[in-house]
């Protein structure tokens, strides 16, 4: 089985944006652009750090290891908060570190959580 990862790191807007000119100007010239690592990046590693908080890091081990089927099993799981939990799972979500499947059962909507890497990699530049 192969191992998945997503690699969370740091990118001043500065960084992304010139990334981002360099690669319009390569298309421009007719240049083949290799895609690059994708991956969640924050402005900065105190941003990250709220971001990505104990809390929310277990969330995501729980759903990994244990794949509840909602949202609410997934409170229970955690014995937290259901509206605490649906907004961490719903940041995670919008920040790509979760995907979310909705899906109706017994005329009722579901959201189901889900983990579809098996590592976070952390990179830091010095």
């Amino acid at each position: 089985m192969r191992i998945k990862n997503v690699t969370i790191g740091i990118k001043s807007i500065e960084e992304v944006l010139n990334n981002a000119k360099d690669v319009m100007k390569r298309l421009e010239r007719g240049e083949k652009v290799r895609k690059r690592k994708s991956g969640i990046y924050f402005e900065s590693l105190e941003v990250m750090r709220k971001a990505i908080t104990p809390e929310r890091v277990k969330i995501i081990q729980v759903i990994k290891g244990r794949h509840p089927k909602s949202i609410y099993e997934l409170a229970k799981l955690l014995n937290r908060n259901l509206k605490n939990v649906a907004d961490d799972v719903h940041y995670l979500a919008e920040i790509g570190l979760l995907e979310l499947e909705k899906a109706k059962s017994n005329g009722r909507e579901k959201t189901t959580p889900l983990v579809n890497y098996d590592k976070i990699l952390l990179e830091i530049p010095v």
